[in-house]
């Protein structure tokens, strides 16, 4: 299983892997059926979640129904448990959205929802996080997950998206994080692919953040959480959602 899992990571580019996933999800749902693990986003319980990982491969982290990871379902709990995120009408703007939100979020109807990127077909404004089309203050709520890594001057994204929340607003912003490293390393002379795989843990990866990430969003304005929400579940409870309870949730406000 692992080596299957290894192969279509590195084979099949995951937005299609994503939508394969869900064009096929009775038969995956019937085939990993079970009681063992609850991947809280589609409700669903399974009999195993599958491994996940371009190098050495985490056990358990990805789920087959909505091929969530931990850090997904991480963030799903948050807003499920500790936000109005459901309930309140909230003005969002998804950067790069995870297509398993994007479809539940514009089923949503209490969210104005507005998903962005400079790439996908998916979205529904093409955008520079660079330099985003939208007035000040336009947002509630903010989520830019896995974007910044790729981006050299990533201050200035860290500027957009503070431009462009309202007074008040909140947002999520995760991103690969060694929580061991005080300084974040980058190094933008590398350009080769497996070097940067090599270095950053991602081909098109331009660094690895490190607790510094923090401070980097406050010198543009933002008020920060360096929250580890797993750490509020027991243990029975992390290995039944398939959590990581190292991992940060990066919570983002603009006062």
């Amino acid at each position: 299983m692992k080596e299957i899992a290894k192969f279509l990571l590195n084979k099949i580019p995951r937005p299609m892997l994503i939508n394969l996933s869900i064009f096929l999800r009775p038969l995956i749902y019937l085939f990993f059926k079970g009681n063992k693990f609850i991947d809280p986003i589609d409700g669903k319980s399974y009999r195993k979640f599958l491994p996940y990982g371009y190098g050495k491969q985490r056990e358990n982290a990805l789920s087959p129904g909505t091929l969530s990871l931990e850090r997904h379902r991480q963030m799903w709990l948050y807003l499920q448990n500790e936000t109005d995120f459901f309930t309140k009408n909230y003005k969002v703007l998804h950067i790069a959205p995870e297509q398993e939100f994007l479809r539940k979020f514009r089923k949503m109807e209490n969210l104005e929802y507005i998903s962005a990127d400079l790439f996908s077909p998916i979205v529904d404004v093409k955008a520079d996080i660079l330099d985003l089309p939208f007035e000040d203050e336009s947002f509630d709520v903010i989520f830019c997950n896995h974007v910044l890594e790729h981006i050299e001057d990533d201050t200035k994204a860290m500027s957009e998206l503070y431009r462009v929340m309202k007074k008040g607003g909140w947002g999520i912003f995760q991103v690969p994080m060694k929580n061991s490293l005080e300084k974040t390393y980058e190094d933008f002379s590398i350009k080769d692919p497996k070097e940067r795989q090599k270095h950053f843990g991602q081909y098109d990866h331009v660094r690895w953040y490190g607790i510094d990430y923090f401070e980097r969003l406050q010198s543009v304005g933002f008020q920060t959480d360096v929250n580890f929400y797993s750490k509020k579940f027991s243990s029975e409870e992390r290995e039944k959602f398939g959590l990581n309870e190292n991992e940060i949730l990066p919570i983002v406000k603009k006062s």
